[in-house]
């Protein structure tokens, strides 16, 4: 089950809890959300008269929040759901298709000292040539990249002026 859905369920059974009010049990909310001490007052109180318990009711999702944070510390994890004691790298995050190509692009040119031709980004990354063109294109527009011409070979070439 994951973050968002434990959320939801909690917020439901605080919402039950709290209608324990009608049975006389004002507070059970509050206690299954980790306010023990006035959780009990509004036991004993019947809910502060029941002036306390229609109150929560508009509270009742920032309690369930708070209690889901203080849960996660508790458990070790960031308020995300991360592990705290473990760091996230790169490798681990999601990238787009083309945010993966970029990155082969621009390890592809810094192999060859800043500069790549439409050639050798097609045997670095395995993709088409139309592919590659419209990606160095999109990188040239953005002004990561310059186009000229290789003074020797006279190719096209592709100038990561970053990484030269």
């Amino acid at each position: 089950m994951n973050a968002e859905q434990q959320k939801k369920d909690r917020l439901v059974m605080s919402y039950i809890f709290a209608a324990g009010l009608l049975f006389g049990f004002g507070g059970l909310h509050r206690l299954y959300n980790g306010k023990i001490g006035s959780g009990i007052l509004w036991l004993i109180t019947g809910g502060l008269f029941g002036v306390g318990q229609v109150v929560d009711l508009f509270m009742m999702p920032d309690m369930v929040a708070e209690r889901e944070m203080q849960l996660r510390l508790k458990a070790g994890l960031s308020p995300l759901g991360v592990p705290m004691d473990q760091s996230v790298v790169a490798s681990q995050v999601y990238r787009s298709p083309q945010e993966q190509l970029t990155m082969k692009l621009i390890d592809a040119a810094e192999k060859n000292a800043g500069k790549l031709t439409v050639t050798q980004a097609v045997k670095a990354t395995g993709l088409g040539f139309a592919e590659i063109e419209a990606a160095l294109k999109e990188m040239l527009k953005s002004g990561y990249v310059r186009i000229g011409n290789d003074h020797d070979t006279g190719a096209v070439t592709y100038y990561f002026h970053e990484i030269a």
